[in-house]
């Protein structure tokens, strides 16, 4: 068995490491960590490294040093959105063991009596401050991960326009160091422009009357996305997203993105889920990034493309759907060849030639047929009556283990 030459060490802002990291560090040819860690450390006769720029370089560097001894000190738990996860998609896990520290979520947790399962751990280290918009809903508490000073009072701009600025905030700074300090107020009445660096964010969500709330359920209503008039509305939407069955971690080609509703409705409702949408037309792919902020999937990957050349070197999807697109030649083919054994493929037709691609697809590959109907309730003149939507022909598919000609 391989014995383990790289070790991940968590340390907290008091500097403090169990006997197992102390002899760890004191071991390690070389140590790579930022220059606060080695501080915090506090002395160690290996070689100092700080990371690299860019910071994928860092990878390699490793892999050169296999069978030294070597040492990470990183912030808290590296398994916690740390390098942990990272490096694991790099180097064997035989050859990595860690010792973590507490994280910055137990710790706000602890400082606030909050019972950890119960919270919302999230990271906007390096990501977009509109992630928060995922996760709105009255009562719920979230911790998050910051970049910098400026992300609370940027969290607590966002809260106030979606409607949460009762929402109480609190900043925890150094916990666990001696500069440690606690800030809190309100969203809407929040004054600090710039906390510590060195922070971690706690919310507590409210509302004011009228704020929208949208739960992580697949079909939204319309209203929550901008759009053109062009794209797969509330009832069909719905249908569309129960068909494709969206997983945690897997991946969903969004062929004619539009709006990106369906994309960011994907990602919404499995944790992890990723999303490529394909869109050719630079306002509607404008349009589903704006979306995508506002829904909190600030992830979803849009591409200037459409199918089917733009399908070439994508990741292999988990699912796959068809909105626009369909009736350009090769589509259908490319979508079912690239999908992985088990993956689902839905596509939706409104116009005849769109239906006829469909039953040639069904007749060949098999899956379900079927016609979605939708009709509200509208006024006519001082009356009210039902107003049809068009028809929308879906076809539905599970790729089989065998190869379908």
């Amino acid at each position: 068995m391989t014995r383990p030459w790289l070790t991940l060490i968590g340390i907290g802002e008091d500097g403090a490491l169990g006997p197992a990291a102390r002899d760890a560090l004191n071991s390690a040819a070389v140590v790579y960590g930022s220059v606060r860690h080695f501080e915090l450390a506090s002395g160690f006769p290996g070689e100092a490294r700080t990371w690299p720029s860019p910071f994928s370089a860092v990878y390699e560097a490793l892999k050169a040093l296999e069978g030294t001894p070597t040492a990470i000190l990183a912030t808290g738990d590296p398994q916690w959105y740390g390098i942990g996860a990272s490096l694991a998609r790099h180097l064997p896990a035989e050859s990595m063991r860690v010792l973590p520290s507490p994280s910055a979520f137990q710790l706000a947790a602890a400082r606030l009596h909050w019972p950890l399962q119960n919270v919302e751990c999230l990271s906007i280290h390096g990501r977009p401050v509109e992630t928060l918009n995922g996760f709105l809903h009255p009562g719920r508490r979230i911790i998050a991960l910051t970049s910098n000073g400026e992300a609370p009072a940027q969290a607590a701009a966002l809260l106030t326009r979606a409607g949460f600025g009762p929402s109480r905030l609190w900043v925890l700074e150094h916990m666990g160091g001696d500069r440690e300090k606690v800030l809190q107020g309100t969203a809407e009445s929040w004054k600090e422009a710039r906390t510590a660096d060195f922070n971690t964010l706690a919310i507590e969500l409210a509302t004011k009357p009228g704020a929208a709330i949208y739960s992580r359920a697949p079909g939204l209503p319309d209203e929550a996305f901008r759009h053109d008039g062009k794209m797969t509305k509330r009832e069909v939407r719905a249908v569309t997203l129960a068909a494709l069955s969206p997983r945690p971690g897997e991946l969903l080609w969004d062929v004619g993105a539009g709006s990106g509703s369906i994309g960011i409705e994907w990602m919404r409702a499995a944790t992890g889920a990723k999303a490529i949408g394909l869109e050719p037309h630079a306002d509607r792919r404008a349009v589903a990034a704006d979306n995508a902020l506002a829904l909190g999937t600030p992830g979803l990957e849009l591409r200037d493309s459409a199918a089917p050349q733009g399908l070439d070197d994508l990741p292999e999807p988990n699912a796959i759907f068809i909105g626009g697109g369909l009736t350009s030649e090769g589509t259908v083919e490319t979508c079912f060849n690239a999908l992985r054994p088990g993956g689902r493929l839905v596509a939706n037709a409104v116009t005849l030639e769109g239906e006829a691609v469909l039953l040639k697809a069904w007749q060949t590959y098999g899956g379900d047929l079927s016609r979605i109907s939708v009709q509200r309730a509208d006024p006519v003149g001082g009356l009210t009556g039902w107003r049809p939507m068009m028809p929308v022909t879906q076809w539905v598919l599970t790729k089989k283990e065998i190869h379908i000609p």
